[in-house]
């Protein structure tokens, strides 16, 4: 009895043909209407750079963007190095006292409003008496991406084989320095991800950013959003298609040097 060969059937491919149309349609779309001449969105007026040129000569809106750089860079660097060490005490630490609650207070905003999150930050930070701005958006942004990392790295590290650290002290190692030596390298590529998703999650914030920044700390999507509402410029469709280059290029970077690591191997 010949055997049947399994496929992907019509029905299959049209509708992930589907599903692709109406992901990356609007993409394309906001990307060609960047080199639209006409100040009207929705009408083809020919192919011109001029938004472009105009985005760059928007002081408001590259100072936007330098904020958000900042933003992003400083929080996604707390984040990744707290959530480093929240990872080391829920898989090495055991069951210690506490444990519940910390697990909780860790995985909390994963699944709290962020509405409900930026007024917790803004009550905090008012509590505290401190002013509204660069370092309190910075904090915020920290705190909320924290759980990220933490659940990527753990997840790396439940599955590292500690057996390689144990042979390292063996040989004269710490147990600090076994685990910058031999554990930490092995985990990097895992650190990384969870800075690059934290990086992206601070530059796509709108919620929080709004509760919690002050005079001089405008970030790109509050930007955006006070622009939007006033009507859709084609400068938005701009910085919209260079956040979108930046983006695809860093995805292909990565996956190029995944698969230069792979070829080696």
């Amino acid at each position: 009895m010949s055997g049947r060969r399994s496929g992907p059937t019509a029905f299959n491919k049209v509708a992930v043909g589907l599903g692709l149309a109406f992901l990356y349609a609007p993409i394309v779309l906001l990307v060609l209407y960047s080199f639209n001449d006409s100040r009207l969105v929705t009408v083809w007026g020919g192919f011109s750079t001029r938004w472009y040129g105009a985005l760059f000569r928007d002081q408001q809106m590259l100072d936007a963007i330098w904020v958000t750089l900042r933003v992003g860079v400083i929080s996604a660097t707390l984040a990744a190095g707290l959530g480093l060490l929240a990872a080391i005490a829920l898989v090495r630490g055991g069951g210690f006292r506490g444990r519940l609650p910390f697990l909780g207070m860790i995985y909390a905003p994963l699944v709290m409003p962020e509405v409900i999150l930026g007024l917790s930050l803004l009550l905090l930070f008012v509590s505290l008496g401190l002013p509204r701005g660069f370092w309190t958006v910075t904090l915020s942004h920290a705190t909320v991406t924290l759980c990220y990392a933490t659940v990527v790295i753990q997840a790396r590290l439940a599955d590292f084989d500690r057996s390689l650290e144990e042979a390292a002290q063996d040989l004269g190692c710490t147990p600090v320095g076994a685990f910058l030596k031999v554990t930490l390298p092995n985990i990097a590529p895992a650190v990384a991800a969870a800075w690059m998703l934290a990086f992206t999650l601070s530059l796509d914030d709108l919620v929080i950013a709004s509760f919690t920044s002050g005079p001089g700390a405008t970030t790109l999507p509050m930007r955006l959003y006070s622009q939007v509402r006033l009507g859709v410029n084609p400068q938005i469709n701009a910085v919209s298609t260079l956040l979108i280059g930046v983006v695809a290029t860093g995805v292909i970077a990565a996956w190029l040097v995944r698969h230069r690591r792979d070829r080696q191997i």
